[in-house]
């Protein structure tokens, strides 16, 4: 077994990428991604971006986009090298935006009657902008430059049919920000300003009072969710703390759950249902205080579902060690850590990633993985099977290259369980973390390197296509609450638990059995 860090914190590690088909002996080579059926959503042109021919998603330009590389290249050079506009606020190649001013970009998500921004460039530039801006202020500016452009100013007499189709390109802009980010909404200065835009062109425009309606009530539907699952989440946490006090261990989660494979479609329940409460600016805000804003990070992070699903691996973690060491007899530890082995290997079966590195952490944690006489009586073949696909040597290589050839292999999937895709978080989380230190925010002349907003938009839309999943496994209620308020040992608990098991047997044992139990007596 190699030994982990039981905890995972969201920094360091990279991406390396490579294919090569997977299977283990005894295992279903189930598994699952979402690109065979591709949910209708605004991350479309993003996500199924995924053929040899377009692997790169910044390739996926929009008309607007392409007309406006039109006007700024030189004659007779084609795409070749770099194009800029007359005042060098733009920065094209091959068709491609890659850098410009913060006033020019906010510029080209502006729609008029003629123009509108390929959402490609939208998810992008609304996503990563929040390094250089709030999103308050950048609604603001938006508002600002629309009633500047079309002469919306109060006092001023509008023209209907010189504004075209502005009014309903502007209404699909704002339609677009509140699904593709609407946690942004959540801050009262955001709808202030939603509200009094799209008031001023429903006044314009009273055909599009309906569409504005629908924008507004799904928002609304949205953020509510998401309140609604912030109180389960703060209730589950209030019981878990309660049933803290009174750590009598009556039952075991073998008792409570016999079936591995059960347990297994409970875990994916929880991962599922938290996965898909975490936006998508969650991650660029993750280390968006330590960029260029004059502001305090608080102001704009109102969500901690990043940081909520982090834990929720941890407790996974600190159960399993728990339901292990709270065993004083070895048949039945023995009996504890097969059945989380099968439980771990039907996690894999589902395509469950996070759920199955939890568990292998678990059993690495220190007061498990030094009872040697209780593992000396366990098959361990399938564990370190299990170990292998995520041995974190080479910067995780076999995980990767099994997370890659499953979102490969299932490209016809069919079934719901066969398009499920759990990836291990605090890795794509560190990735992430990591694409943004080894890019520069800004180029040489103070240009913004749009490359860079491309690459972090192409890594998170691969994340929300594997949210946008529905469990179709039946919920069990009683093993979704033992799961999650069940009480877990702290980390000196746990090591008291553990010589309790089995004593030391070194010097370095016997050391920490005895600093254990002073702790624990204070």
């Amino acid at each position: 077994m190699y030994t982990s860090n039981n905890r995972l914190s969201i920094k360091s590690v990279c991406c390396n990428y490579c294919v090569y088909d997977i299977g283990m002996d005894g295992f279903s080579e189930g598994g699952g991604c979402l690109h065979a059926k591709y949910q209708p959503s605004i991350f479309g042109t993003l996500a199924k971006d995924k053929s040899p021919a377009h692997q790169d998603s910044r390739r996926s330009i929009g008309p607007q986009m392409m007309s406006l590389c039109h006007m700024f290249r030189s004659s007779g050079d084609g795409y070749d090298g770099l194009t800029v506009d007359e005042n060098d606020a733009l920065i094209f190649q091959d068709g491609n935006l890659l850098a410009g001013s913060l006033d020019a970009l906010i510029r080209h998500l502006v729609p008029t009657a003629e123009y509108y921004p390929d959402r490609t460039y939208t998810f992008a530039f609304l996503l990563s902008s929040r390094l250089y801006a709030r999103p308050h202020e950048l609604l603001k500016e938006v508002c600002k430059l629309c009633k500047s452009q079309q002469h919306l100013e109060d006092g001023e007499k509008v023209n209907k049919e010189k504004l075209g189709k502005f009014g309903p390109n502007i209404i699909q802009l704002l339609g677009e920000w509140t699904e593709m980010l609407p946690y942004d909404f959540r801050d009262e200065r955001m709808m202030k300003q939603l509200k009094e835009i799209t008031q001023k062109i429903v006044t314009i425009y009273p055909e599009l009072r309906k569409e504005v309606g629908m924008i507004m009530h799904d928002l609304i539907t949205k953020l509510s969710s998401l309140q609604k699952y912030e109180e389960a989440l703060q209730k589950i946490n209030a019981e878990a703390t309660q049933r803290l006090k009174h750590i009598v261990p009556t039952t075991d989660i073998v008792q409570m759950c016999p079936s591995p494979l059960d347990l297994a479609q409970q875990l994916t329940h929880i991962e599922l249902e938290r996965l898909t409460n975490i936006g998508p600016e969650e991650f660029v805000q993750a280390f968006a205080k330590e960029n260029e804003l004059q502001t305090s990070y608080d102001d704009m992070k109102k969500t901690s579902n990043l940081e909520a699903y982090v834990q929720w691996f941890n407790r996974l973690s600190y159960l399993v060690a728990t339901e292990i060491c709270m065993h004083l007899k070895k048949k039945h530890r023995v009996r504890t850590i097969e059945y989380f082995v099968d439980v771990a290997k039907e996690c894999f079966n589902i395509g469950n990633f996070n759920s199955l590195m939890a568990i292998i952490a678990g059993m690495n944690m220190s007061p498990v993985a030094r009872l040697k006489k209780t593992w000396s009586k366990v098959n361990t073949q399938k564990f370190e099977i299990l170990e292998h696909q995520m041995d974190p040597s080479n910067n995780f290589s076999s995980y990767r290259s099994t997370l890659k050839a499953a979102l490969w292999r299932c490209e016809g999937a069919v079934e719901e369980r066969e398009k499920i895709v759990i990836p291990f978080f605090s890795l794509l989380v560190k990735d992430i973390y990591f694409l943004n230190e080894g890019c520069a925010n800004r180029l040489p002349n103070g240009h913004i390197n749009f490359e860079k907003f491309w690459q972090l938009a192409k890594q998170i839309t691969e994340f929300i296509t594997w949210k946008q999943v529905e469990c179709p496994f039946e919920r069990q209620s009683h093993v979704l609450n033992y799961v999650l308020t069940n009480p877990v040992f702290s980390e000196n608990s746990l090591s008291l638990a553990s010589f309790e098991c089995e004593p030391p047997e070194n010097s370095y044992e016997k050391e920490r059995y005895k600093n254990v139990k002073s702790e624990m007596e204070l």
